[in-house]
């Protein structure tokens, strides 16, 4: 097949994952091999349901290296690998919205149709803790079992000598995922967990802070620095770094020193490496726990002076952190 061909099978590829709801805007990510040394992959930042052929990468497997200015997939790492561990031919990755909520919540797919057991068998799921997938090599072994793997909130991997067969086992397990799903509206069990937990919430009786007060974020400080999964993550990720936080049109800044994932101690400048500003209404709602940081960052309702991709390494533990900022409660 010439690189051309290639080229308008991944466009097709892409446009079949839009049409059916398994990818949307800018996410996952599409590869075909050329031949021994080479593979064809779609670039960063591109929407799968629009791709050009302007959008494809051909790169040189030995070293990784591609010509010209449009940059490779981030996800180049793992096409690379899968393709030098294995015989496949093509790789697609996406972000199936029903897989994903599933499998947010279950550990492993509940079979609903003979179908299913036969041509998906038992489906690998490898914990995901980052927005890119920085340790390929579980993923890998368990492409060695199974031509699909899910990545536990992230994602799907596929791989086959065909595209049509990669888009055949992702598109199985949404329509697997969907039938276990609606089967477990009825399951009385699930219900009455959900129903006991949202009465538990209800029962909590704390302290009420204005928000951005010297009280309210000591408050998040002694709260973070109780939580055993921030201290456990943040000591295994190296995570010492300075952290500001800005109220927009307030001299209320306040600098978190974290310390080994422990905040050792509280500074009121911003005179860090990264600094995260945003005016009150944002932070209302991220105290409140109805805005995620790096969503509002990302969709430009927060501002953040330093990379975010130099703060992907401790994804989990600052992801662990702003949770945590919602269970101090402020005015509103």
């Amino acid at each position: 097949m010439t690189e051309k061909e290639l080229g308008l099978e991944i466009i097709q590829v892409g446009k079949r994952l839009y049409e059916t709801g398994l990818a949307v805007a800018n996410s996952g990510n599409l590869s075909g091999r050329l031949d021994a040394e080479n593979i064809l992959i779609t670039a960063t930042g591109t929407a799968l349901g629009q791709l050009k052929e302007g959008d494809l990468v051909k790169v040189n497997l030995s070293d990784s290296k591609f010509s010209g200015e449009t940059k490779p997939s981030s996800e180049l790492p793992l096409h690379s690998l899968v393709y030098k561990n294995s015989g496949a031919k093509v790789v697609v990755h996406c972000h199936p919205p029903l897989i994903n909520g599933y499998f947010a919540v279950a550990k492993n797919l509940k079979a609903m149709s003979f179908e299913t057991k036969f041509y998906l068998g038992e489906i690998p799921v490898i914990p995901q803790e980052t927005p890119t997938v920085t340790d390929p090599a579980p993923v890998i072994a368990a492409l060695k079992t199974n031509n699909l793997v899910v990545l536990k909130n992230h994602g799907t991997v596929a791989i086959a000598d065909k595209f049509k067969d990669a888009l055949a086992v992702t598109e199985a397990l949404e329509e697997a995922v969907k039938s276990a799903a609606i089967a477990r509206l009825w399951d009385k069990e699930v219900l009455d967990e959900l129903d006991a937990a949202l009465k538990n919430d209800l029962k909590r009786d704390e302290p009420v802070y204005t928000m951005f007060s010297r009280e309210h974020i000591q408050a998040i400080v002694d709260i973070v620095n109780r939580d055993a999964f921030i201290a456990e993550k943040g000591k295994a990720l190296g995570l010492t770094v300075k952290l500001a936080i800005k109220l927009d049109g307030s001299v209320n800044v306040f600098k978190f020193n974290f310390e080994e994932g422990r905040i050792a101690s509280l500074d009121f400048d911003a005179d860090a490496p990264f600094v995260i500003s945003a005016p009150p209404a944002v932070w209302e709602q991220v105290f409140l726990g109805k805005l995620d940081s790096f969503v509002a960052v990302t969709q430009g309702k927060m501002k953040l002076s330093g990379q975010l991709g130099q703060l992907s390494k401790w994804y989990v533990p600052f992801t662990r952190l702003f949770a945590l900022f919602r269970e101090v409660k402020i005015k509103v």
